[in-house]
This record gives structure tokens, sequence and C-alpha cells, in this order.
């Protein structure tokens, strides 16, 4: 049995809410999610992949979501869609609906008296400082820190431990997850003789709409001009986002990526995880990173750029490298 659903459905209710025909016993009942390899009975899954096939095959799921070349190779009910992966997510959302939040703020939160809160919830140990606005149906959990003058929109969600500094931006429908930190200052730092001189940093940061911030990212505030993270940017844990960066809407983050200051990413790029990008480049549209890439200069094509070594045993690595090296001693022809 798989993840027992929080609301119930029927096969025929679930394939109308998704806009989708089914073939079988509509009254079926959906009582759980499983992937593929595990679903049984009362179970929905999906098959989308075809080296999956033969799991497909053979799975007792009660609903399975497939396009319609597959409909007739399984067995249970078949609710029919050209996107299985995404038909099943969007079947999640209805399935495990989220909590309705309660507009309250709690009598062991702080909420300064020049902030508007109205139609918000903050829960207890949070705080909301001076001339701050949080939008209607916002849900602010425990142990948050929102600064003075910050703007937080509508149906956002603020997961515990989230810092947002001084005035910071955040649009309508946002989720930062845990200990998230929007606006701290950014590496800016210039050298005397006596040693490093601290640059202000005064510029902030400005969220878009539709935004998913994962737990322990960073978000520095620009050092004048703004950092800023476009509409519908979707950001992993433990991401570096440096002062003054530029992020293009719809574009997605994998965890561990580190973005140094002043680069500007374009709209519907995939970065990979532990990716590097250094200060002061441009990356155009719709480019993918393959994990663990080091981009060093600007992209202006659109495409897929890789910078990974494979992994090999150590005794080939230095192999290797022994031989790059002596590469360097050739002579140019």
């Amino acid at each position: 049995m798989g993840r027992p659903v929080a609301k119930l459905f029927n096969a025929e209710a679930l394939a109308a809410e998704l806009g989708a025909p089914f073939i079988g016993d509509g009254s079926v009942l959906i009582t759980s999610v499983a992937s593929l390899g595990v679903a049984t009975p009362g179970d929905l899954t999906f098959f989308s992949d075809p080296k999956h096939r033969q799991a497909a095959l053979s799975s007792t799921a009660s609903v399975m979501i497939v396009r319609e070349a597959d409909a007739h190779a399984v067995a249970g009910v078949r609710i029919i869609h050209p996107a299985p992966h995404t038909a099943f997510a969007r079947a999640l959302d209805l399935l495990f609906p989220a909590p309705a939040h309660v507009a309250t703020v709690s009598d062991r939160a702080q909420v300064a008296a020049s902030a508007q809160v109205t139609g918000a919830r903050v829960d207890a140990f949070s705080s909301v400082g001076h001339n701050s606005i949080v939008g209607a149906g916002t849900a602010i959990h425990g142990q948050v820190f929102v600064g003075d003058d910050v703007v937080i929109g509508e149906n956002c969600v603020l997961h515990p431990g989230v810092r947002i500094l001084a005035g910071v931006r955040v649009g309508h429908r946002c989720i930062i997850h845990a200990g998230a930190v929007l606006g701290a200052d950014g590496f800016g730092f210039q050298p005397t003789r006596d040693g490093w001189h601290k640059v202000a940093q005064v510029g902030t940061v400005v969220v878009g709409n539709d935004v998913e911030i994962g737990a322990n990212t960073t978000i520095d505030r620009g050092a004048i001009e703004d950092t800023v993270i476009g509409n519908g940017v979707k950001i992993d844990n433990l991401v570096q986002i440096a002062h003054n960066v530029q992020i293009g809407d719809h574009t997605a983050i994998a965890g561990c990526t580190g973005i140094a200051g002043s680069s500007t990413i374009g709209a519907r790029c995939m970065i990979g995880g532990a990716a590097m990008i250094i200060g002061h480049l441009s990356i155009c549209d719709d480019v993918i990173v393959s994990g663990g890439t080091l981009i060093a200069t600007s992209i202006t094509e659109p495409g897929r750029y890789t910078g990974v070594f494979p992994t090999t045993t150590h005794r080939d690595w230095t192999k290797i490298a022994g031989r790059l090296r002596r590469l360097i001693k050739l002579p140019v022809r």
C-alpha cells in the first residue's frame, strides 16, 4: 500500500479534474498513491518512462495515468494524458490539498504597530518589523524574522526559521523553506593598506511571483542595484546567490549551486546541482548547465553545456593528470 491520501477521489472524478478521459470503472476509489514499481490495489500511479514498461505491465495499481499509446497495454483503470508525470503532479495537489491558513497573529509573535498583516497568519516566536506589509492569505510559521520595510505578497508560505531582512520585496504565491535567508549583505570588501574595508550593501532583493526557495538557501542584497529573482523561478536547497545577480523567469537551480556577484542568468534555464557560475558574466535564455559544471565565460547560445570530467579510478586519474601537465610542454603547431 502506498501513501494514504488526504482527500478521497474516485477515478472518474479525478479524471474530470485533470480534464482527461479514462478507461475502466470510474467508481474505483483512490485511497493512496505509490510509485510504479511498488503500487498495489487502491493506489494511483503513473507510467511515462519506456524503461519502466515491464513494471507497468505487471502493476496491480487500481488507477494508472498513461499516454494514449499505452492505455490498452496495462490493467486497471487508465486515465489518459499526454504528459502522465505532469498529470500525476496535479493529482497530488488534489489528493493532498494544502491546509487552510487561519488568519491569526499569535500572542507570542511580535508585530510592529506600523506593520500591516491583515488577513495573514503569524505564528509564535515570529516577528514582523516596522512598516512591513504581509499580504492576505500568507502564512508565517514559527521563528520567522521579517525585518523593517519588507513587502511580502499574498498567499505566500514562510516556513520556520526563514529570515527576510530589511527592505526585501517578495511577490505573490511564493514558498520559502526553512532556514533560507534573503537580504543578507553581499560579499563586498575593498582592499586597503590596513586590511579590508567593508563596502556598504545598499541594494535589496526583489523576488517575483510564484517563486520557490529551498531550505538554507541564501540570496544576498545588491551592492547598489538590486538582486532580482524573476517570476516562477525554482531554487533548491543550499544555493548561494550573490549580490546583484539577476535570474530570469522560470529558471530552475538545483542544490549546492553557487552564483557569484553581478552575473545574469536568462529565462527558462536549468542549472544542475553543484554548478559554479563566476561573477560578472551572462547566460542567455534556454540554457541547460550540467551538474558540477564551472561556467567561467558568458554563454550566448541556447543549449546544453557540460564541464565535468567523468569519474575514474584514482590510478587512472593520476595518469591523466600527468599527461595533461605534459601537454603544456608540447610545441604549438
